[in-house]
């Protein structure tokens, strides 16, 4: 048995404890395998490894915004001061033993956060007011005029050019304070503003050999690019709408799910058109779907400014923009509120972890060779992304704490976004990003000069501001090193996050649909890959996201059943066998991956329906098409086609979590994983799953191990007709448990389970059980003594011999009746054990005690009680 609730707190107990953690590198994901873990204790070995991690000492860098200069980070000598209390009780030591010999380590890396936060405390009056850069930065309006200011240190000269001036910044020419910050106030025209609402702006400055740039203000809120010119540059535009023209939000926040269901989406690409699709279409169109299937959740991508559309939104240039392919800012917000008013959450897809190496359209063009301490980026290789052609954020940077920091909080209180997905985190965790390293979860790999604490003090900092912010914030981090703490408080010396991607999972599907035949399917490895995570981090789980889809893949839809997707998908003719097996395995995967593979779950859009083929953004290389570009949503809306079947799990699936709340619940456990019959039991809350991955058998009267004694019924059927199964399992059907061995003893119990109870399991097939309570059944209201009294009450059914009292006359209260009996073994057990549950039905009871009524044990205690 696989206990994930009791004994395995931190991760979870596997026979072969093994997981496929990956790499992320582009749009391919590497293997690595796991180390064994420590069963008994819950938490990994320690290896025996000392900790060597060596202090770095950081650059005294001195930068300053418009009011202050302050030094970047502390000397790593400085005191501990009032701090040292609090260092020595770090909380996930607590959680995790093994973590202890790392504990220079975390304490270094707290007292680095400690330190940071009440510099920025002391010099800017706290964290929230920290990241409030966007009003001082970039365009505001003030009383009287705009003032724009820009954090330039390597500029010569500077100007504000726009259409507002004819391109002629001569008239417009900007100071610099003496921590590299340039301003100017331009005063209003006639009553209002010089630069007029919705004009194109750009900051022009001169570097040190002597030429002139035009540079996007990094501050910008909007910016568009001349559709009819092909690659044309981009423009910032000043935007600052009239009062009527402003979107005003309706609608509160909804509260925070007790588990995330999330329906990954791409705005541009939503449309059924090969076309990009508008905020205002996605809000009316596409957002409605999204409920009707029961999610609670929606994250947005490439809502970021980004210039190249086939980087799907990761390639940012413009950090406080929304991309104007699909809209104004005005549209967004009604995109969001339309989603609070269905109550959805919105997450936004945020990539703080690298920036576009566009030097014309995007944040690079402020470097132009100056030093790490007067850039955002660091220099050299450790300023590049060799894998991604990216640039890299020097995190230890004031200015670059208050633009990232500002970043969240613009996001959060502007548009009314309800927390974040951060991008790429592994990249940000480690100087050597990830970049052919394999992960095998030994804890020297996590804790070492390898890590890169600026990073870390950074994303510490962004989730207390998240969390101060807003309470209610999701927080959510794309890792696939798995490192420890990463989904811990940051007062407990973790980062902070609240959910982790389990981004091993979708990978291993890939593996064996690619790789295996069915008859090697492993339910001993699917249960591990599953469930090898720390107990004390939340994870949330997927079968396949957009990676999966990248053109050069495919989505699992495509993998099972290919070529046959474009003629096999009609209602009015048999389903061939491929297609048959593959939306079986369809509906099994996502269902297996979502109960047990994490506390939240994500599908990606078209994803749930079995969307066909692949995802190819326009480029070069496809004659700059849209046709993979879009979602067929003709597809689940056509009646005849088996989309339809698999739209109708999905959104049955998301129901049951809404009905019994298993992905919140602690409580899973994995009783059986039956390699020779290819069959998987496991309890999640108080549900019980049975999933067959057979090919072929289908199993009369297979045991399964559970809980709780009582009835059960179904309460989610893969095999029903409506999601085009064959409907071999009846619904109106009880399953009554039966106890297993002595109670409180694992191991005289059936797969470790104290009860069990029957089923029919076709092949191919995941069924859900639900214990039926008490309330729910008109013939079990009576409390239990009620039962058992009307029970004994029933001469008919229960003839006590002569030479015994009668049970009425001489044990008429169900207590006594209960003690005379408790000396009889066997039978009397079953007594009990009926009695204890108030959902027996009344012929078990009733034919157990006749049973023990007969045995002479039983008659020679009820003669003693009668002398």
């Amino acid at each position: 048995m696989i206990n994930c609730f009791g004994l395995n707190p931190l991760i979870s107990a596997s026979s072969t404890s093994i997981a496929c953690i990956t790499h992320k590198l582009g749009n391919k994901q590497h293997l690595a395998t796991q180390k064994s873990v420590d069963l008994a204790l819950g938490y990994r070995k320690s290896h025996g490894y000392g900790f060597s991690f060596g202090l770095r000492r950081s650059v005294h860098e001195t930068v300053g915004s418009r009011f202050k200069g302050i030094a970047v980070m502390t000397d790593d000598k400085s005191t501990m001061s009032s701090t040292e209390e609090d260092l020595e009780n770090i909380g996930i030591f607590r959680s995790d033993p093994a973590l202890e010999p790392y504990e220079k380590h975390f304490k270094y890396r707290l007292k680095r956060y400690v330190d940071q936060k009440k510099l920025i405390e002391e010099y800017e009056g706290g964290l929230e007011e920290f990241a409030r850069g966007y009003l001082k930065f970039g365009f505001n309006r003030e009383e009287g005029g705009i003032v724009y200011c820009e954090w330039a240190p390597a500029a010569q000269e500077a100007q504000i050019i726009g259409d507002f001036n004819g391109w002629d910044g001569s008239n417009h020419q900007m100071e610099k304070n003496q921590f590299g910050v340039w301003s100017i106030k331009i005063p209003d025209a006639d009553g209002s503003p010089a630069i007029p609402h919705n004009s194109r702006v750009k900051f022009r400055f001169r570097h040190g050999d002597g030429v002139w740039v035009d540079r996007i203000p990094a501050w910008i809120k909007y910016a568009t690019v001349d559709p009819t010119r092909f690659a044309a540059p981009y423009d910032g535009v000043y935007w600052d709408p009239p009062l009527l023209e402003r979107y005003q939000f309706k609608y509160p926040r909804p509260p925070k799910p007790k588990a995330p269901r999330i329906y990954e989406a791409h705005v541009g690409m939503s449309s059924s058109e090969p076309r990009i699709n508008s905020y205002r279409e996605f809000a009316d169109e596409i957002l409605p779907r999204i409920r009707a299937n029961n999610y609670n959740t929606v994250q947005l991508m490439a809502v970021m400014e980004h210039s190249y559309y086939a980087s799907f939104g990761y390639h940012v240039t413009n950090f406080f923009a929304v991309s104007s392919r699909s809209g104004t800012p005005e549209d967004l917000k009604y995109l969001i509120d339309k989603a609070h008013s269905l109550g959805l959450q919105v997450l936004m897809d945020v990539i703080h972890s690298h920036a576009s190496n566009n030097v014309t359209d995007g944040l690079n063009g402020f470097d132009v060779g100056q030093t790490s301490q007067d850039s955002y980026f660091h220099t050299g290789d450790r300023g590049y992304h060799k894998l991604w052609d990216s640039r890299l954020f020097n995190y230890a940077n004031w200015e670059v704490l208050r633009f990232l920091l500002s970043n969240l909080r613009w996001w959060l209180e502007e548009f009314k976004f309800d927390g974040f997905r951060f991008d790429g985190v592994t990249s940000m965790l480690y100087h050597h990003h990830g970049i052919n390293i394999a992960f095998t979860g030994n804890y020297n790999e996590y804790f070492s000069e390898a890590t890169d604490v600026d990073a870390v003090v950074y994303l510490m900092l962004a989730n207390c501001l998240i969390h101060s912010l807003l309470p209610d914030a999701t927080v959510i981090a794309e890792d696939v090193s798995g490192m420890p703490g990463l989904g811990q408080p940051v007062s407990d010396g973790g980062i902070g996050f609240d959910y982790r991607l389990a981004m091993a999972i979708p990978d291993k599907w890939i593996d064996y649909l690619k790789n295996k035949n069915d008859s090697t399917w492993s339910m001993k490895e699917i249960s591990s890959s599953l469930t090898n995570r720390r107990y004390t981090e939340k994870c949330v789980s997927y079968a396949e996201s957009h990676d999966q889809a990248i053109v050069g893949d495919k989505t699992v839809a495509f993998l099972l059943m290919d070529k046959e997707m474009y003629s096999g998908m009609s209602c009015l003719a048999d389903a061939s066998p491929v297609v048959e097996r593959g939306i079986a395995l369809h509906k099994m995967i996502h269902f297996i991956t979502m109960a047990l593979g994490g506390e939240g779950y994500l599908n990606f859009m078209g994803n749930e329906f079995g969307h066909p083929e692949w995802i190819d953004f326009p480029r070069e290389g496809n004659g700059w098409s849209y046709e993979k570009c879009r979602r067929q949503w003709n597809l689940v809306d056509t009646d005849h086609l088996r989309y339809k079947f698999m739209n109708a799990f999905d959104r049955a699936m998301n129901l049951l979590d809404d009905k019994f709340s298993f992905l919140a619940s602690t409580k899973q456990i994995v009783s059986g994983t039956d390699d020779e019959n290819k069959v998987i039991v496991f309890e999640r809350g108080n549900l019980v799953f049975v999933f067959n991955f057979h090919p072929e058998n289908t199993y009369e009267g297979y045991k399964v191990g559970c809980d709780l004694p009582g009835k059960y019924r179904v309460a989610l059927d893969s095999d029903a007709w409506e999601f085009g199964g064959q409907g071999r399992v009846g619904h109106d059907v009880d399953h009554f448990t039966s106890p297993e061995g002595i109670p409180g003893i694992p191991e005289t119990n059936f797969n470790n389970r104290p009860n069990s109870f029957k089923v029919l399991s076709p092949a191919r097939t995941c069924v859900v059980y639900y214990r039926v309570e008490e309330s729910q059944e008109e013939d079990t209201n009576d409390s239990l003594v009620g039962v058992v009294e009307e029970t004994f009450a029933a001469s008919e059914v229960i003839e006590i011999p002569d030479e015994s009292a009668s049970i009425e006359s001489e044990a008429s209260n169900s207590d006594e009746v209960i003690e005379t009996l408790a000396v009889a073994d066997g039978e009397v057990a079953k007594i009990a054990d009926a009695v204890e549950s108030q959902d027996s039905n009344l012929d078990q009871v009733e034919e157990t005690i006749a049973a023990a009524v007969e045995s002479e044990v039983v008659r020679d205690e009820l003669d003693d009680a009668d002398n």
